[in-house]
């Protein structure tokens, strides 16, 4: 079971590279915090129910259920609907996906450590690329937030890698997980706006404080 999760996860993130709708994004960012409250259900188990309560608590309210939300509402009241025109096309999105999933395979053989699940090691390392993938080939600026949210995502299943012997590592990630969702996502509310459905990235340095 726990390997047709991260299975699915690993899904999500080669979809990452092919849709062209932003509610497409934010789909896909709820469906992984609901692959990962799971995988954290079933790796985490022998945690003390203290702290596994924390993580579970932690995955489904803000990677299920309220960043997803938050997501819907910037796309509702900014109107911004699909990615760019301009930029990479997803043609070559996916190729760079699937060089990047090759090249965390690669990584992962050639770190092997019996201390940390490699499996987690490589599907994390894999979500990091792909956010970065997101980051650097898509001008709009909401792409970029989903990239960061995708990093964060990889950040939480490389504390999984070590979770169960070192399960305060895990907790203080979590701790950083919650406060990346909140910077990024007051800085999303308050700052950019009604910018987002008409104006690229460039357009932040025109942002008044």
């Amino acid at each position: 079971m726990l390997l047709t999760l991260i299975i699915l996860y690993v899904i999500t993130l080669i979809y990452f590279s092919i849709v062209e709708r932003f509610r497409n994004y934010s789909s896909l960012i709820a469906v992984q915090g609901w692959l990962l409250l799971g995988i954290a259900l079933l790796r985490l188990h022998t945690l003390d129910w203290v702290e596994l309560t924390f993580i579970v608590t932690e995955t489904l309210i803000f990677k299920a259920l309220i960043v997803p939300a938050i997501l819907m509402r910037v796309i509702k009241n900014t109107g911004i609907n699909r990615i760019a025109s301009t930029g990479t096309s997803q043609f070559n999105s996916l190729m760079l996906s699937i060089a990047a999933l090759t090249t965390s395979a690669i990584l992962t053989y050639y770190v092997a450590d019996q201390t940390i699940n490699m499996i987690f090691f490589g599907v994390a390392l894999y979500a990091l690329l792909t956010g970065l993938i997101l980051i650097v080939l898509r001008s709009r600026i909401f792409t970029h937030m989903v990239g960061f949210l995708v990093i964060e995502n990889g950040v939480f299943l490389f504390s999984m890698a070590i979770g169960v012997e070192m399960p305060l590592l895990i907790n203080a990630a979590i701790m950083l997980d919650i406060l990346l969702s909140v910077l990024m996502l007051g800085m999303f509310m308050t700052k950019v706006d009604k910018h987002i459905h008409t104006d690229d990235s460039d357009s932040l340095t025109h942002v008044k404080d």
